[in-house]
């Protein structure tokens, strides 16, 4: 099964990605691990890609495309795979359908987490991080045993400063900008399957799992 996996930040996507390649035992293609891989096996793509990184440049597309069809024609995306965070757009989109046509490969699903803007703001503005060791936690789903003191070593908890209200706002409102034509974009192609995310993890996993059987 060739799934893509689509969700705002807090939505748990990483979470459902991590537990659904290994229900489906497919390969889990994150664009982050892809990018360092090219990167440290020097293939020509990842070349390319480190000339506009170390310049501080974006990646262009063609370069980043290049990539997913290096990453999809080997061995272990023969038994599927689940594609995240690619594609960002609907050139993306146009580019990667392209890519996936020459390899003679088909996309099944495009799993897209959905969770109302205000559980997103409450999931993302309550965490909270240890200044000593770093760990982490959140008032409303992990607080810690003592108000504002980290469990393991005691120290201070703090609220970095992107996961304030302003900062998180200003997130999600760019990822429903940039994403909303690209869900209207698989929507067309009836292959885009809402999932509930505003629910136990367990039961997301079960509804994800329930809409790839339809």
């Amino acid at each position: 099964m060739n799934l893509l996996i689509m969700g705002p930040p807090g939505a748990g996507k990483g979470t459902q990605a991590e537990v659904l390649v290994k229900e489906l035992d497919i390969t889990h293609i994150s664009t982050g691990d892809m990018f360092r891989n090219a990167i440290k096996e020097g293939t020509e793509m990842g070349r390319k890609a480190k000339e506009y990184m170390d310049k501080g440049e974006l990646v262009p597309d063609e370069v980043v495309i290049g990539m997913v069809k290096d990453r999809l024609s080997q061995p272990d995306c023969k038994k599927g795979f689940l594609l995240d965070g690619f594609p960002r757009t609907v050139e993306q989109a146009g580019a990667l359908d392209k890519t996936l046509g020459d390899l003679g490969i088909k996309l099944d699903g495009v799993v897209n987490i959905v969770v109302p803007l205000d559980k997103l703001m409450a999931r993302l503005t309550g965490r909270r991080v240890c200044k000593g060791c770093g760990a982490s936690y959140h008032v409303l789903f992990n607080p810690p045993e003592n108000e504002g003191r980290c469990n393991a070593c005691g120290g201070e908890l703090y609220q970095r400063s992107d996961d304030n209200e302003e900062s998180v706002g200003t997130r999600l409102r760019a990822y429903e900008e940039k994403t909303q034509p690209l869900i209207d974009y698989y929507k067309d192609k009836g292959i885009l399957l809402n999932i509930n995310g505003d629910q136990e993890i367990k039961k997301v996993l079960e509804d994800i799992l329930k809409a790839l059987r339809k």
